[in-house]
């Protein structure tokens, strides 16, 4: 397991709702606005200079503004810590 499956584990996701993260976009254990963030952060993790207007669309609809913000920032927070840990070659 990564160190963000280690950290959302001890926040209380459970094993399954992990192991389902693959299946995001048909998993009935994920909301609409947990949906458009996770493909949101697919989307940025590609190709970090634009989000697609539709996945904006979607978190703002379901989070408005001010959660919008918040998710977009915890994607490049977590996709600088990924890359941080790659680069350090951080194991754990």
């Amino acid at each position: 397991m990564d160190v963000h499956g280690a950290l959302a584990k001890r926040l209380g996701v459970d094993e399954a709702t992990l192991h389902d993260l693959s299946n995001y976009a048909t998993s009935s254990r994920f909301s609409g606005v947990e949906r458009a963030a996770l493909a949101a952060a697919v989307a940025l993790t590609r190709e970090p200079r634009a989000l697609p207007e539709h996945l904006r669309a979607a978190i703002e609809e379901s989070a408005n503004r001010d959660g919008f913000e918040e998710i977009v920032a915890t994607i490049g927070l977590f996709n600088y810590l990924t890359r941080l840990h790659n680069g350090c070659a951080v194991t754990d």
